[in-house]
């Protein structure tokens, strides 16, 4: 993937999409960030876009990108554009992008659809990882607490937010969503089984006071579902440990 230099002349969005509509060696064009996501652009987002070339021939004239306060132009060829995000945190940005230009009958928009759900394997494999992780910093976070270690569980309980989001997202299959874009998603498509304004009132007080009741009964919701999607095996490594992580005598 190329860089993006600063361009000594600003072009407008509209401006780059005429150019490269016109030019056959331009097969596709897809817009990501703020103005991907309905109402979330404001005064100061610039357009963030990708230019894909096809992979036999990039034309000269399209090699580079450019930076602008308008624009921020990335050239990609397609087997590039194919591999973003798969894995990487671009995932989730191309999840959700727009595509404005596929001469190609669809294949980009088809490797478009593809990042935004990962596939039954990834899925599990990921959930596992990152319910493992909740774990750790949801435990880190009580005990530190309990040991009178204040910002140290603070800290800890915000890592936890993090992993959880993580982990529920890969449960439904999807990348987890910036965070600038987490209610934005939640409120467009919401996690399966989970109530919308409930959750995100709950990771609100976990990241302002990391409260040890509020923190445990997130967990307390969090591990059934863990245990019916296939993990009780990650959770039960826990063992005891379990006792502190849970509401008290709280079983799963």
């Amino acid at each position: 993937m190329t860089t993006s230099p600063v361009s000594p002349v600003p072009l407008t969005y509209e401006a780059f999409v005429t150019r490269a509509v016109a030019d056959p060696a331009v097969v596709g064009i897809v817009l990501k960030g703020s103005h991907a996501h309905d109402g979330m652009a404001g005064p100061h987002s610039d357009h963030d876009v990708y230019a894909i070339l096809a992979d036999s021939d990039p034309a000269p004239a399209w090699s580079g990108g450019l930076r602008s306060p308008a624009l921020d132009l990335v050239v990609v060829t397609l087997a590039e554009f194919r591999a973003l995000g798969m894995p990487g945190f671009e995932r989730y940005a191309l999840a959700r992008a727009r595509v404005v230009l596929d001469r190609l009958d669809g294949e980009i928009s088809r490797i478009v659809a593809a990042k935004a759900q990962l596939d039954a394997d990834e899925a599990t494999t990921a959930s596992a990882s990152w319910l493992d992780a909740y774990a750790n910093a949801h435990y880190r976070s009580l005990k530190n607490a309990r040991d009178g270690l204040p910002l140290a569980a603070r800290l800890d309980a915000v890592d936890s937010i993090g992993f959880l989001l993580e982990l529920l997202f890969a449960m439904d299959r999807r990348p987890r969503p910036y965070n600038k874009y987490l209610e934005w998603e939640l409120a467009r498509y919401p996690l399966p089984d989970w109530d919308t304004p409930a959750l995100t009132a709950a990771l609100t007080r976990i990241a302002t006071t990391c409260d040890p009741t509020d923190q445990r009964a997130l967990f307390a919701q969090v591990e059934p579902r863990a245990r019916k999607a296939g993990h009780a095996a990650v959770l039960d490594a826990w063992g005891e440990d379990l006792h502190l992580m849970r509401p008290p005598a709280t079983a799963p």
